[in-house]
């Protein structure tokens, strides 16, 4: 009796760990494409991503390198200080978009372009996303303006 109550016990237990892993395994597979890093722009030529991989690239808009094409395309490039990336975004720029501003792209790099799928930028005139603020403040770039 005793030794059936032990077997028993390790079945469960093993179930249970079969479960676990089952489940880590899901949650793993179902997103797998949700989850997007963030990269600065010179984080991204020390360590090129893939066509395939969907990521976050953030810093300030360059001043003077917005472009806009006839088919609702722009283009522009965004720098940390260290490195800069060009841009192309298809579609509606957000209100607040502005050159000098802080800006984060959604979208894949290839080659020596960024392809934007979704352009978020600053959302009042004191606050810049935490990524940039970060990746500039580890190059000594930023600079908080003062509070009023």
């Amino acid at each position: 009796m005793a030794g059936l109550r032990k077997k028993q016990r390790l079945a469960l237990i093993a179930a249970s760990g079969l479960c676990l892993a089952a489940a880590t395994a899901l949650f793993g597979f179902a997103f797998r494409d949700g989850i997007a890093y963030f990269r600065s722009p010179a984080e991204v030529y020390e360590d090129a991503p893939s066509p395939e991989e969907l990521f976050r690239v953030g810093g300030l808009v360059v001043e003077g390198s917005l472009e806009r094409k006839a088919d609702s395309t722009v283009i522009f490039a965004v720098t940390d200080g260290e490195a800069s990336v060009d841009i192309r975004f298809k579609g509606i720029l957000p209100d607040l978009f502005a050159e000098g501003q802080g800006v984060i792209a959604l979208g894949r790099f290839s080659g020596k372009l960024f392809n934007a799928t979704e352009i978020l930028a600053k959302h009042d005139e004191t606050y810049m996303p935490k990524e940039v603020a970060d990746a500039l403040k580890e190059r000594g770039l930023f600079k908080p303006k003062a509070q009023e």
